[in-house]
């Protein structure tokens, strides 16, 4: 007797996205490269053709010192494509602009989630109208994300009482006494 496997669909849901199943590898997420160069095609076409808002945007960002932190402007993320991306953050920003398919915007941000990618959403209204007040957001935002990976980072590291030299911090005439 033979065991056969049955293919059953899953109805859309707001589960979460298992980050198992995404499985990152090579270039990209198990995505052909005939799709990820497109996805680059399109990237450097939306570079080309910005809206004023992510101009503005990423010109502050040009000049900004980040220290070791930067923004990548219409970076391909699996197979989404991010308005900007700070890889040693693990953080996307993405411009809202008027008209998106809120669905489909949702439904992206829950699979860059699941692969441990923030997802900020910054309204390009705003961009225009305050920039300092956006940046601050942005800001604070990175310092948050930053301060999530120092207790991951922390969370993952052994702990370490004392050395294993026998050393137990005193001497041996403080024993003495």
């Amino acid at each position: 007797m033979t065991n056969r496997k049955t293919l059953n669909l899953r109805p859309p849901s707001d589960e979460a996205i298992d980050p198992e199943a995404l499985n990152k590898k090579g270039r990209g997420w198990k995505i052909s490269d005939k799709r990820l160069d497109e996805l680059h095609d399109r990237a450097r076409e939306m570079k080309r053709f910005a809206s004023p808002a992510h101009k503005a945007l990423a010109e502050k960002f040009a000049t900004a010192n980040l220290g070791r932190y930067t923004f990548k402007r219409f970076a391909v993320v699996g197979s989404a494509i991010v308005d900007f991306n700070c890889h040693n953050l693990g953080m996307a920003i993405m411009i809202e602009e008027e008209g998106e398919d809120e669905t489909l915007s949702k439904r992206r941000d829950k699979s860059l989630e699941a692969v441990g990618i923030r997802v900020m959403r910054i309204k390009a209204a705003h961009i225009e109208a305050d920039m300092d007040a956006v940046l601050e957001r942005i800001t604070l935002g990175m310092r948050m994300r930053i301060d999530d990976k120092n207790k991951r980072r922390g969370e993952n590291r052994p702990s370490h009482n004392r050395p294993s030299n026998g050393y137990s911090g005193t001497t041996n005439r403080d024993q003495s006494e």
